[in-house]
């Protein structure tokens, strides 16, 4: 009996041993073992503010998140700075985001629209898998998505297009998100997306829309809205300041006015705030 525990102790300190003297790789336990560090839920591609206010509301929501950008010294920053203390992770490479990643991979591009869309996409299709999700959260063009999705699909990648909005803040503290493209990855960023997003009465503002460019067409569609909103609001405030002769206070109550009925949104709200803020020289 006393032999057998000698062994198992023995055993166990040499097993331990290992860890301590060998490198990953040498033995398939310990490699198994350093292997074990959190791997991401979703990778984020772009680290201006938008990309990295989602990337903090996905923290914030209990998602592990891998930031990348093309100029890495970005990563480094963001890391150092705004997501310090976070369960963000960075990586240096596509390569090593992809591996930073669990499956199936979910890589989120919020970067410029047009071709730098396409040159990660072309990047990214060597490194992934079949069943791994590539989203592209900026403004593209909805055919754009469209002829994305079919290519992809042919190569077993899933591909969505989602509209983002609400901005900075929004980004931050809840969006309104618009997912479309192929049907098959909802089921896998539907948790994540449907978690960071706004609330309205309890529930989220994240649906999925539909097939192929669907997303960034609601997206098109709502930014034309808003845009004629805009240029409405531009319209009365010349009315009131050119015809009317009135001050900005004066407009400010107006809009304040206005924003306590079926005028209530976003856009009153802050030309109201607009027009009564006060710089440092009045």
């Amino acid at each position: 009996m006393r032999n057998a525990v000698d062994l198992g102790v023995g055993v166990a300190w040499f097993h331990n041993r290992l860890s301590f003297d060998f490198p990953c790789g040498h033995f398939q336990d310990i490699s198994q073992t350093c292997n074990m560090a959190e791997k991401a839920d979703i990778a984020l591609i772009g680290l201006a503010v938008m990309g990295q206010n989602l990337i903090l509301n996905m923290n914030d929501h209990g998602f592990v998140v891998c930031a990348y950008n093309r100029t890495t010294e970005k990563v480094k920053d963001f890391l150092a700075n705004e997501a310090k203390g976070t369960k963000v992770i960075g990586a240096y490479s596509l390569e090593e985001m992809v591996q930073k990643l669990k499956k199936p991979r979910r890589v989120m591009m919020l970067v410029k629209a047009g071709q730098a869309v396409d040159d990660f996409i072309t990047k990214l299709v060597p490194l992934l898998e079949k069943g791994d999700i590539i989203i592209d959260g900026g403004n593209s063009e909805y055919q754009d998505t469209t002829r994305r999705t079919d290519d992809l699909k042919k190569k077993g990648i899933l591909y969505v297009g989602s509209g983002v909005s609400g901005g900075e803040d929004g980004a931050r503290y809840g969006p309104s998100l618009m997912p479309g493209g192929n049907p098959e990855a909802w089921p896998a960023i539907k948790n994540i997306f449907q978690s960071i997003a706004a609330k309205a009465n309890g529930e989220p503002c994240c649906d999925w829309v539909g097939e192929d460019g669907a997303g960034h067409f609601v997206k098109m569609v709502h930014n034309g809205i808003e845009y004629g909103d805009m240029q409405l609001i531009c319209e009365a405030y010349h009315l009131m300041k050119d015809a009317l002769s009135l001050s900005h206070d004066e407009m400010s109550k107006v809009f304040d006015d206005w924003n306590k009925g079926e005028l209530d949104s976003f856009l009153i709200e802050i030309t109201r705030d607009i027009l009564k803020f006060k710089d440092t020289d009045g």
